[in-house]
């Protein structure tokens, strides 16, 4: 299976419009990290939307997280990202098709 380079937008607050604590993001982390093995986390972005039904606007602050991962695995996190963080929606793209690994013994992935 072939690995691309995604990047998931997390979210930094809930339903409530209360902040998720580090450990509740340190937990996916470890989620993250037992499907694919690893992840980058960038700083918190900010970002806007509009509802399609009611068409309001939402601000939020959101963490971009890159992946290294297949198409399959990441479509994996995305709805234990909806669960575990109870959101409608979870927002993922990819950016690279292709991932060099190139290890310092000369051997590239």
């Amino acid at each position: 299976m072939m690995h691309e380079l995604w990047e998931i937008l997390v979210p930094t607050i809930d339903r409530t419009q209360t902040e998720y604590v580090k450990g509740f993001h340190k937990k996916w982390d470890t989620r993250v990290r037992a499907i694919t093995g690893g992840l980058t986390i960038r700083p918190v972005e900010k970002g806007q939307w509009v509802h399609p039904v009611s068409k309001n606007v939402f601000a939020e602050r959101m963490i971009p997280v890159k992946i290294s991962g297949t198409r399959r695995q990441i479509e994996e996190i995305c709805w234990m990202t909806a669960k575990y963080y109870d959101q409608e929606v979870v927002m993922a793209y990819r950016i690279s098709e292709e991932i060099l690994m190139v290890h310092k013994d000369g051997t590239i992935e």
